[in-house]
């Protein structure tokens, strides 16, 4: 197993303390408005490695590794989707960089939306990538008797991560996680999958999986409640890739005005290392148009 950070020639890595997590993140870009991007599972930052230089040719860029996740720190519990969106306001606090573009994918969904209702004025845009939200169908992903996945359940039960998942990291992501959702061939590497399984295997390494995926499975009342009572005013941008309309049909129901949609066709769940180009050009059409309004 690898014990060297992977990077690229675009970005600066940071640390952090924030809300009594040391998050890392990474930077790059000199001048634009700010674009935030926030990872999915099993991911870290290095998700976005291939999207971020062509993003910080416009626009002044951060990529974080949630607490529990990647290299920011771990600890025995607080790691649900609340504290993430905590973590993410006080580190656009600390940056000084607001109010930012922000992008999320998978299931950062809960935090990202918290952090967008409860914090507008920290947010210009949002994009949702191949995002669900708890309460609007995304608990489903659980029911494996409808289709869903079994690691959810196994992520959520006490004890079983650490029994099934510690010490085979790069067999569980390289054998059964990319493979079962990537549809363009070669587009995620050893290399990629070595970076990923490398802070998966640190102690503690699947604690913020576990954390948002419990909450997940205990907030869709909360979020309902949320949407009900704050739904998304900000301009809200769904990709959908393999999961095809459900990210824009997720966001439709939690926000006030229209959601502009693209699907990219031929490209799977993982769209930041499968289709850059297509997915860099979309978010920078985007925030081309809201920066002009």
């Amino acid at each position: 197993m690898s014990t060297t950070q992977a990077t690229v020639p675009a970005v600066e890595h940071h640390t952090a303390r924030i809300n009594g997590a040391q998050l890392h993140y990474v930077t790059a870009g000199a001048t634009g408005s700010p674009l935030l991007l926030v990872h999915g599972f099993p991911e870290t930052w290095w998700t976005f490695h291939k999207v971020i230089p062509l993003l910080a040719r416009t626009h002044r860029v951060v990529a974080v590794d949630l607490r529990g996740f990647g290299d920011s720190s771990t600890a025995e519990d607080g790691h649900d989707s609340t504290t993430a969106a905590a973590d993410l306001h006080g580190l656009i606090e600390h940056l000084g960089w607001g109010p930012v573009h922000v992008t999320a994918q998978d299931i950062s969904g809960g935090a990202v939306f918290r952090l967008v209702a409860a914090h507008p004025q920290d947010i210009l845009s949002l994009t949702a990538i191949e995002m669900g939200l708890a309460g609007f169908g995304l608990e489903g992903l659980a029911d494996v008797t409808h289709g869903g996945s079994w690691h959810i359940g196994a992520l959520t039960a006490a004890g079983i991560p650490e029994l099934l998942f510690a010490g085979r990291e790069r067999e569980l992501l390289g054998q059964w996680a990319f493979p079962g959702m990537t549809a363009v061939a070669g587009s995620v590497t050893d290399a990629d999958v070595a970076e990923f399984a490398r802070t998966y295997a640190r102690p503690g390494g699947w604690r913020g999986a576990v954390g948002l995926y419990r909450s997940m499975l205990a907030e869709g009342v909360d979020l309902r409640a949320l949407a009900a009572s704050r739904p998304l005013t900000v301009p809200v941008l769904a990709v959908g890739a393999g999961g095809g309309p459900f990210t824009s049909a997720t966001l439709g129901q939690v926000t006030a005005g229209e959601v502009t949609a693209v699907q990219l066709d031929g490209v799977g769940h993982y769209a930041a290392l499968e289709a850059p180009d297509a997915l860099a050009a979309a978010i920078l059409d985007f925030t081309s148009s809201v920066d002009a309004a």
